[in-house]
């Protein structure tokens, strides 16, 4: 048994490290010498070694590298990590501004915290009770893969929280970088050794970070600043985004010094001018600032599109520039059916890397800068990252170039391509047949909102078309339990689980069938307007784009795109092949033209008592009303339940009518 004398001195010497390592990192502002450092940090190896019971996970030894992992394990995080929307220049800032005034309703200007945009790799750090227990990447923002002993490798990540007011549970944000002067003292070792070495600072970071021996790791110059946090559990979060910066100063994170609070978009403005001067003589590579909207409750009134918040915006710095020729300009099929003009260039070297592809964006891009076969054009990394073409030398354009044009026909299934009226972005129509939107065309019919096929998940899908188990959607439909039975995380119980799940979603709903086609621009709702109004799918599909368009929230741009894919002789065979699968949905009856609630929107907020606020959004659309998620001039009615949230506090401002549940109730029962 070890004596509570020793234990006690244990963690004295705990104690004193953590206290070094955040005057050091932190503060950057050391208060003892390194060799009094190592002298306390060999006193703890000692006499842990003398006392293996006494060793914890949150000990300053425990920094040097664990066993090699075969591989990562994935970690789901508890609040999602979002990206940014970008600003490349003031237009682009002054208009992220104006947004946000207008969804506050401001009339002062609105308070941003700016902070310098780190060139290195997100992750999040989670801590309970104060003690470090997991690392995780951003990954996808959902879903990223456990780096736990790599980070604990990073001196400046604490092991054990500091200070008073602890939280239960805590994940901190951060982003990890390789300091530059470390970066080339590493590559010249490197280099020395015969090792491979790195192109940028950011490549290094995120090789690091990923390297299954964390020993590796331990010994790259990684550092890491934070700047947020995500799941808290046991504490309120302060009122303002630059609070919870100085709370995570308090709990020993090391916070970026340069962050700074403004009014105004002049004043972030003038803060990007200002790092655009420092950006060359810092310690690390930053590729731009971002502005947050300082007030907690300002950004959960303005909320999130997509992934990323309407609170903030990274605006980016001016990338660096080479010159070089295009060899070919090709169209690329994404797996939403975009087409994408990249051009094939000579390989040039720009900013830290070997560029021999750059995107054109969209065909009017292509058009607007005359880029052709042949050119000499300017290339840049937009934001540092994403090489594209910013335009054509055309006093060096040689004789007989041509103008590149769309293609009629999709170049990976021969399919139309569809452009909308003003649309940016063509498509291909064929989604359910086309090879380069097949994976995801499948995980959308199988998805929740559409066939519901409970356990067809993503990676399932996955390996399932790289396998070559399936092609297309109706194959699904012919899946035995031999072929899925072996897959990856898929065990016989498994399988026959999903095999039922299959058979189950061939009793669906029209309008389920229609947006599980996964037609362009075809939601949920405007499915069900569609199958209202026709009742039949063979009326839809005969429907031509005048006629679709007296359907109810049916614009040019839907019609045109509905259109078009039934045009396409494949996707009918699909739909065919669905049906003698056995797909099938009742009968339904067509909705009449002069409804009580037609051309009347409504939002729903707060808990209903008498009904479930989906039943009451039943009940309004089979009156013709139309049900929207946010409150605007154009909203009708806001129905308001116990506990109702902003959007009542936005229906009194705009002075739209407000209705109690019970109101509801008589409205629709007149």
């Amino acid at each position: 048994m070890v004596a509570e004398s020793v234990v006690v001195h244990v963690e004295k010497l705990k104690a004193k490290l953590r206290e070094y390592n955040y005057r050091y990192y932190v503060l950057e502002s050391p208060s003892v010498s390194d060799a009094e450092y190592d002298r306390i940090l060999c006193e703890l190896q000692n006499l842990e070694n003398k006392y293996p019971e006494l060793i914890a996970a949150d000990s300053p030894t425990q920094r040097v590298g664990a066993e090699p992992l075969k591989a990562f394990q994935e970690v789901q995080h508890k609040v999602p990590m979002l990206s940014l929307q970008n600003a490349f220049n003031e237009d682009e800032l002054i208009a992220f501004d104006k947004r946000v005034m207008e969804r506050l309703d401001l009339v002062d200007e609105a308070q941003y915290v700016c902070e310098p945009k780190f060139d290195g790799v997100s992750i999040s750090l989670r801590y309970e009770q104060g003690v470090l227990v997991q690392a995780a990447t951003r990954g996808d923002g959902a879903v990223g893969e456990d780096i736990t002993q790599n980070a604990k490798t990073i001196a400046a990540i604490p092991l054990h929280l500091r200070g008073d007011n602890i939280p239960e549970v805590v994940e901190v944000r951060g982003e990890v970088y390789i300091p530059l002067a470390g970066f080339e003292k590493y590559n010249i070792e490197a280099a020395k050794r015969g090792e491979k070495v790195f192109v940028n600072p950011r490549n290094a970071a995120s090789g690091s970070l990923r390297q299954l021996d964390s020993k590796i790791t331990a010994e790259r110059p990684l550092n890491i600043f934070c700047y947020a946090v995500g799941e808290l559990v046991g504490i309120d979060l302060p009122e303002s985004h630059y609070e919870i910066l100085q709370l995570l100063i308090h709990w020993g994170m090391r916070v970026n010094p340069d962050i700074k609070v403004v009014t105004g978009i002049t004043e972030c403005t003038q803060y990007y001018n200002e790092m655009m001067i420092k950006r060359n003589s810092l310690p690390y590579e930053i590729d731009g600032v971002v502005y947050k909207v300082n007030n907690l409750a300002q950004q959960q009134e303005l909320g999130f599109v997509s992934r990323a918040p309407r609170w903030a915006v990274a605006h980016k710095f001016p990338a660096q520039e080479e010159y070089t020729k295009v060899l070919a300009v090709e169209f690329q099929v994404g797996r939403t059916g975009a087409l994408t003009p990249v051009a094939r260039l000579e390989p040039v070297f720009v900013g830290g890397a070997t560029i021999s592809n750059a995107t054109l964006h969209n065909i009017d891009e292509v058009q607007r800068k005359d880029v052709r076969v042949g050119d000499t054009v300017v290339i840049r990394r937009a934001g540092d990252v994403i090489p594209e073409v910013v335009s054509a030398v055309v006093e060096q354009r040689p004789e007989g170039t041509r103008p590149v044009e769309l293609p009629k026909k999709c170049p990976v299934c021969g399919s139309d391509v569809v452009r909308g009226e003003d649309a940016a972005v063509a498509r291909c129509s064929g989604g359910l047949y086309c090879n380069a939107q097949r994976k995801e065309s499948i995980k959308h019919f199988a998805s929740k909102t559409a066939m519901d096929i409970d356990g067809l998940g993503d990676k399932i899908v996955e390996q399932l078309v790289d396998e070559k188990i399936i092609e297309h959607v109706p194959d699904l439909y012919k899946l035995e339990l031999s072929a899925i039975a072996n897959l990856e995380r898929m065990g016989e119980k498994s399988a026959q689980n999903l095999l039922v799940a299959i058979e189950e979603s061939k009793n669906t709903t029209l309008p389920k069938f229609l947006y599980a086609l996964g037609i362009r621009e075809i939601g949920i709702a405007t499915a069900k307007n569609l199958a209202q109004y026709y009742g039949e799918l063979e009326k839809i599909i005969a429907a031509n784009i005048e006629e679709l368009q007296e359907v109810p929230d049916v614009g040019p741009v839907v019609a045109l795109y509905l259109a078009a894919f039934f045009r396409q002789q494949h996707n009918l065979e699909m739909i065919d092949k669905l049906r003698q699968s056995g797909v099938h949905w009742p009968a339904i009856k067509v909705q009449s033209k002069d409804l009580p609630l037609s051309g009347k929107t409504f939002v729903l907020t707060g808990t209903l008592t008498q009904m479930t606020r989906e039943e009451a959004k039943e009940k309004l659309e089979a009156q013709g009303a139309k049900i929207t998620s946010s409150v605007s001039k154009n909203t009708s009615y806001v129905v308001v339940g116990s506990d109702p949230g902003s959007k009542y506090d936005k229906a009194q401002k705009l002075g739209v009518e407000i209705l109690s549940e019970d109101d509801l109730i008589e409205l629709l029962n007149p």
